[in-house]
C-alpha cells in the first residue's frame, strides 16, 4: 500500500473501500478517518473505522494507550483478504461488546470449504496476529510466497514503485473552483447523512405535488351549476323583537325553501308521486 509511503494510515480498509479500475489496478477509497503522520509510523488512540475490521490493540480503552497505525492497517488488510476468500469476516456478533471480545480473544478459524492452500493460510494468519509486534509488516506481505507465487511473480519494491507526492499551497487553493448553490449543498449533506445517492426529498415533493393537484382539481367550478335565488335573511321569532341574522359566513344557507323547484328525472317521477301520496 503506497498510502503508508505517503505518510498516511487509512484506518478503515475493507472490501467496500477497494475499487478496481478498468486496467486491473486496486484503488483505496474513503479517507474519512485516515491519519497523516511524520516519521516512521502513526501512534493512534481511540477507535475508528468499521468494528469487524478493527485490530485487537485498537479496542483497548485508556487515555495513555497508543497503538501502531501501520499494524492496524495490516490487520484490516488480513480481515479483508479473509472476507474475499471465505465470503465473510472471521469475527461476527450482533453486539459490539461481544464482537470486541471475540476479536481480542478468539482464534482464527477456517471453514472446511473452500479449501485453502498452506501459503494462503499462512499469510492470513501472519497478518492477523493478535500481538502487533509479531504481525507481518508490509514489505513482508509483498514478498510472501502466496503473493509472489513462490517467487515467480515478484512485486516491485517501494523504491521502484512509489514516490512521495507533495501538494503546494496553490494546488490547495485551486482545488475548489466552483462554489455550489446552497440547495445543492443541502441535498448533498442529506444524501451523506442517509448514506444513499437517491434524492431524500423526492417522496416529500411528490406527496406535496399530489396534494396540490387534489386541491386544484377540487377547486374547478362546475359550468352547469346555477346559484340559488337570493332570499331575505332568516329571523328569530322567539321574542316580540325580531332578531336579524346578518352573518356573512352563513349567507350561503339563507334561502327560501318554498321558492326552490325540484327537477326529477322522468324515470323517477312515479316514485316521487307515490312518495308524496
Amino acid at each position: 500500500m503506497s498510502v503508508h509511503y505517503q505518510k498516511i494510515v487509512h484506518r478503515d480498509i475493507k472490501p467496500s473501500n477497494l475499487l478496481l479500475t478498468d486496467i486491473g489496478q486496486v484503488k483505496i477509497a474513503d479517507f474519512g478517518v485516515s491519519c497523516e503522520f511524520e516519521g516512521i509510523d502513526a501512534f493512534l488512540s481511540g477507535t475508528a473505522g468499521t468494528p469487524a475490521f478493527m485490530a485487537p490493540e485498537a479496542l483497548t480503552e485508556g487515555a495513555n494507550h497508543f497503538y501502531s497505525g501501520r499494524a492496524q492497517d495490516i490487520w484490516s488488510l488480513g480481515i479483508t483478504l479473509y472476507a474475499f476468500v471465505i465470503g465473510t469476516v472471521p469475527f461476527v456478533d450482533n453486539y459490539i461488546i461481544a464482537l470486541h471480545k471475540k476479536i481480542k480473544n478468539d482464534s482464527i478459524v477456517f471453514p472446511e470449504a473452500p479449501i485453502l492452500s498452506d501459503a494462503l493460510r499462512d499469510i492470513i494468519l501472519g497478518m492477523l496476529k493478535k500481538d502487533p509486534g509479531h504481525r507481518l509488516m508490509l514489505h513482508e506481505v509483498k514478498t510472501h510466497a502466496w503473493v509472489t507465487a513462490d517467487g515467480t511473480n515478484r512485486m516491485p519494491s517501494e523504491q521502484e514503485n512509489c514516490h512521495l507526492v507533495t501538494v503546494t499551497e496553490e494546488e490547495i487553493e485551486n482545488c475548489v473552483r466552483v462554489i455550489p448553490r446552497l440547495d445543492t449543498l443541502i441535498l448533498v449533506k442529506a444524501m451523506g447523512h442517509r448514506k444513499r445517492f437517491g434524492n431524500p426529498f423526492r417522496n416529500k415533493l411528490s406527496a406535496q405535488s399530489s396534494i396540490r393537484d387534489r386541491r386544484k382539481s377540487s377547486s374547478v367550478k362546475d359550468p352547469t351549476y346555477v346559484p340559488p335565488p337570493s332570499s331575505p335573511p332568516l329571523t328569530s321569532n322567539n321574542n316580540s323583537n325580531s332578531m336579524k341574522v346578518d352573518r356573512p359566513e352563513i349567507k350561503c344557507i339563507e334561502m327560501n325553501l318554498t321558492g326552490l323547484t325540484l327537477k326529477v328525472d322522468e324515470a323517477l317521477q312515479p316514485k316521487v308521486e307515490s312518495a308524496r301520496q
